[in-house]
């Protein structure tokens, strides 16, 4: 489960982050991590046979490991594109004031976002599975215990889910603040 030698590419370092506009980036990782811990919803984008495909859900980021947790159905595209490809895309984002102006070119908005590049894989070892598993319960049901507050997480469930990781490669944020 544990990978020492995966490191995370600085966005600088890796042409896939780049921002063109260099006075919004977060050059902070760990304002990104905090980002990443607090987004409510992520998307995963997959790409198969040229086709791109985006994918919305709840997922978990394990800091120590510097990987991302999410779960779909044990079936389904998401786990064909990852298995065929992959490649995935990361990102989340909030949105902040609207900022109305003088003029419709200058309307905008507040907001930080974050992407993050890397290989995505079905989780196969079962105590994988569950670590990501019970840290998405922890990240949105902080406050509820397995074998306390609800039943512990079986093996036949675990047979009907696909938990995915994605390996965090590279990563930037990015965001706008009233001036």
């Amino acid at each position: 489960m544990s990978n020492p030698d995966h490191k995370t590419t600085r966005r600088s370092e890796d042409p896939r982050t780049r921002i063109r506009r260099t006075d919004r980036a977060i050059g902070n990782d760990g304002e990104i991590a905090k980002l990443l811990h607090r987004a409510r919803v992520g998307f995963v984008a997959t790409s198969l046979d040229g086709q791109p495909f985006l994918n919305s859900n709840i997922f978990w980021f394990d800091e120590a490991q510097n990987r991302i947790y999410f779960h779909t159905a044990r079936d389904g595209r998401t786990r064909t594109n990852i298995e065929t490809n992959p490649k995935v895309c990361f990102g989340i984002a909030e949105l902040g004031d609207l900022i109305p102006a003088d003029t419709a070119m200058e309307f905008s908005t507040e907001y930080v976002g974050a992407t993050a590049f890397g290989q995505a894989r079905v989780v196969e070892d079962v105590d994988e599975a569950e670590h990501g598993l019970y840290g998405l319960l922890r990240k949105y049901f902080p406050d509820l215990r397995s074998g306390k507050d609800y039943r512990a997480i079986t093996t036949e469930e675990l047979t009907r889910t696909s938990v995915f990781a994605i390996e965090i490669e590279a990563w930037s944020g990015k965001q706008k603040k009233k001036a």
